[in-house]
């Protein structure tokens, strides 16, 4: 059911593109993680209309070719469909994601259980909360934040899974989705660590307040913003503002209006400007150990899959669900 509902979501986002460049849609975005990418998008759309004159003269079809993705689903399946192009990675710079984010932990303030590492999760004494990665994006990047830190450091795929599967068996919350885990951390008080991207650390610092602090992992997985154009315009020329629209996100003035939506910069120079927001950080890409998010989704998150074999909530989780649920 939950391979049957990711994929009904993506075919449905196919259709939906930029509506007009200062209000830019965020294709694929299920949940709260897209909202940094939608501002980006919205406000690099609105910065973009005013340097190029172009824009004045196209029609609502020339701005409506771009498929935009948060880091919810895979362009690939668009592109076996043939919405877009099967070479869509190669179109534009770092696999056609201009900006990217990553899995980092938010702790309470002072770091009392002494977080630094994804081994510190499934100690006895630290209390985890998470999403659930059948269910939701933030979710499925943690997962493969935490099985991926044990293949960076030399494990193998079944020393993997255990780490894995210890982790989920020990979380205070395994949330359904991003939001119930945020309530479940901030509001209701849940657990000493929060498993979150890096982009939405400030929205969810600003609703407790001065009471958490970042732990950047020494390594974490990088979860990629890509864009794409439809495929009957990459194939064609002239491609005209498309194309121009696209190579805009790679400049130093969009990237800098992605760092203020706290989305990385692929920019060395912007990154370099903003490196007390965005600490350093070893990252390794979801296709080094899943091969892409469609097979990470078919084998790990599909109903059946390994995240079903090693995970069943246990009975003080669903509880603490219930009284989140409940709560808010």
């Amino acid at each position: 059911m939950a391979q049957k509902a990711w994929f009904k979501g993506l075919v449905g986002v196919a259709a939906l593109v930029l509506s007009g460049w200062g209000s830019a849609q965020v294709v694929g975005s299920v949940n709260g993680s897209a909202a940094a990418a939608r501002a980006f998008y919205s406000d690099a759309g609105a910065a973009f209309a005013r340097r190029d004159v172009r824009l004045a003269g196209s029609s609502r079809a020339e701005l409506s070719q771009v498929i935009s993705f948060s880091t919810t689903t895979s362009l690939q399946k668009l592109a076996e469909l043939g919405v877009i192009a099967a070479n869509w990675e190669q179109q534009f710079p770092h696999a056609a994601a201009p900006t990217l984010s990553t899995v980092v932990f938010l702790v309470r303030r002072g770091n009392p259980r002494a977080v630094r590492d994804w081994s510190d999760l499934v100690r006895q004494d630290v209390g985890v909360v998470v999403a659930n990665p059948k269910s939701c994006n933030n979710g499925r990047y943690a997962y493969m934040g935490a099985w991926g830190s044990v293949r960076e450091s030399g494990g193998t795929e079944a020393q993997a899974a255990d780490f894995v599967r210890t982790l989920y068996r020990q979380a205070t919350v395994v949330a359904k989705v991003e939001r119930e885990a945020v309530n479940a951390f901030v509001k209701a008080g849940m657990g000493d660590v929060l498993v979150a991207f890096e982009s939405d650390v400030p929205v969810v610092q600003q609703l407790a307040g001065d009471a958490l602090e970042v732990v950047y992992p020494p390594v974490s997985v990088a979860a990629e913003n890509a864009v794409a154009m439809a495929a009957h315009v990459a194939g064609s020329a002239p491609q005209g503002v498309t194309r121009a629209w696209l190579e805009y996100l790679y400049t130093d003035e969009a990237q800098e209006i992605a760092a203020r939506h706290h989305l990385r910069p692929r920019s060395a120079a912007v990154l370099a400007r903003h490196v007390d927001q965005f600490k350093p950080i070893e990252m390794f890409g979801v296709a080094k150990y899943f091969g892409s998010l469609d097979r990470a989704q078919k084998l790990h998150f599909a109903d059946g899959g390994e995240f079903d074999r090693i995970y069943r909530p246990t009975p003080a989780q669903l509880a603490a669900r219930e009284q989140v649920r409940a709560a808010f």
